[in-house]
């Protein structure tokens, strides 16, 4: 049986965006006037999620709050948009290791990383949703206190993109940590629509693993856990703002297919010191006073 290529799979998210802007389209012109620039959003946040390896909602749950969305409306909408966004992101790391990363030995272990991780970041998602276990703060405490660590791990992690010789093959010390993470992030970005992408990223870059290896493992992860956390959303909460995901979704589309390019083409390290000062801004700031 002939494999699904990468085209058509793009096909198919434009097509769901297509319904979905047909659906909501009363008035063509009026809603691009009102939700429009959603579109800049989707790409800003896309490009940010899968050059790095963190979840667009980094830069989505900050901006919906100063929207005054409900939390449960920002989380939802988050979730929808990366959807879109990481699968676009996915495929296209996907492809430069199916074409360009084919015999590279420090890329031979995506499949196993994906398999320990995809299940256990799926359960997470799904066990505190089904609960409705709430986070320990509020979310803009949480996501605050949340985007605090990860910066510092950002920070922490720089010197290490330094090294020359990289590990290619995963332990049993990984293979007991790499889900226990997942199930950790999973479970955080049940609550923030971030979380797991990140971790596991800076796991990999800790254990030091090839940095562009653990991006496209970060990325590819986050797009199979958002699709797996979207359903409660979509038929529990119902909490998606439709109209506001019909532009961003778009957006986030186009940002998730270039932003492979960007890591591939700036310095990997200006390019996390940059995101690292702009996710410590987020946090500080989401903090409550």
């Amino acid at each position: 049986m002939r494999a699904i290529s990468a085209n058509q799979i793009r096909l198919v998210l434009f097509v769901i965006w297509l319904t979905l802007f047909i659906l909501l389209n009363a008035d063509p012109l009026l809603m691009l006037a009102e939700y429009g620039m959603f579109s800049l959003l989707g790409i800003l946040g896309a490009i940010f999620a899968n050059s790095t390896g963190a979840g667009g909602g980094v830069i989505f749950v900050p901006f919906f709050s100063q929207l005054g969305f409900t939390n449960e409306t920002i989380v939802a909408t988050s979730f929808a948009i990366q959807c879109f966004g990481m699968t676009a992101g996915a495929i296209s790391w996907y492809v430069f290791r199916r074409n360009e990363k084919r015999d590279d030995q420090e890329w031979s272990e995506l499949g196993r990383v994906l398999l320990y991780t995809v299940p256990a970041s799926v359960l997470g998602i799904v066990l505190v949703q089904v609960s409705q276990i709430q986070s320990p703060n509020s979310l803009h405490a949480t996501f605050g206190g949340f985007s605090v660590f990860l910066a510092l791990a950002i920070f922490a992690s720089i010197p290490m993109l330094r090294n020359a010789s990289f590990v290619s093959q995963l332990t049993r010390l990984d293979l007991v940590a790499l889900p226990l993470v997942a199930l950790i992030g999973g479970a955080i970005t049940a609550w923030l629509s971030v979380g797991v992408g990140e971790l596991v990223a800076i796991y990999l870059i800790f254990r030091r693993f090839n940095v562009s290896f653990a991006i496209a493992c970060a990325v590819i992860l986050s797009a199979f856990s958002v699709w797996g956390g979207v359903q409660y959303h979509l038929f529990e909460t119902q909490a998606i703002y439709w109209p506001v995901l019909a532009f961003a979704g778009l957006g986030a589309v186009i940002g998730g297919s270039i932003a492979r390019y960007l890591v591939l083409w700036f310095s990997v390290t200006k390019l996390k010191i940059f995101f690292a000062f702009w996710v410590l801004i987020l946090g500080v700031a989401s903090i409550p006073l």
